[in-house]
């Protein structure tokens, strides 16, 4: 029963996350201020937590789920799966900074707007992403189907 109560929380904090980001893709767009950089920020606060959420409900299923420890960490995919996962972390750091930054700014400013250089740039980094994010389910459906093995 653990099993499945963790395999049901991990692919719905998933498909959460995959929510957050292209909720967040769609809002950091030329223009957006006031309102929508507060939005932006709860959406982008959101994102980590939900990131630490899937990564400790994934690491009990690796360690508390019924196919063990070795499935996952003997098999390639899943460290190609970790990495992907990691990527994606890494580059949330530039859009995060971005967004706190603009709402910083929107604070002492409440006319401020991002300027459009910087609104494309962020999304460039949000779209490479979601390019990577797309890996994350690739691999784990593969693992799941015995490949990696």
């Amino acid at each position: 029963m653990l099993d499945l109560v963790l395999a049901i929380l991990h692919h719905l904090l998933i498909l959460s996350l995959a929510g957050l980001m292209m909720a967040g893709f769609v809002l950091v767009r030329p223009g957006v201020s006031g309102a929508g950089l507060k939005t932006l920020g709860g959406i982008d606060a959101s994102y980590g937590g939900t990131a630490v959420l899937i990564l400790a409900v994934g690491f009990g299923r690796v360690f508390l789920g019924a196919k063990g420890a070795d499935f996952y960490l003997h098999n390639p995919l899943f460290w190609a799966k970790i990495a992907a996962f990691a990527a994606v972390g890494l580059l949330s750091i530039a859009p995060t900074i971005a967004i706190l930054k603009w709402r910083r700014q929107a604070k002492t400013d409440p006319a401020f707007v991002p300027p459009a250089a910087e609104v494309a740039k962020v999304r460039k980094v949000m779209l490479a992403e979601l390019a990577v994010f797309a890996l994350i389910p690739i691999f784990a459906a593969a693992m799941a189907r015995g490949y990696g093995l």
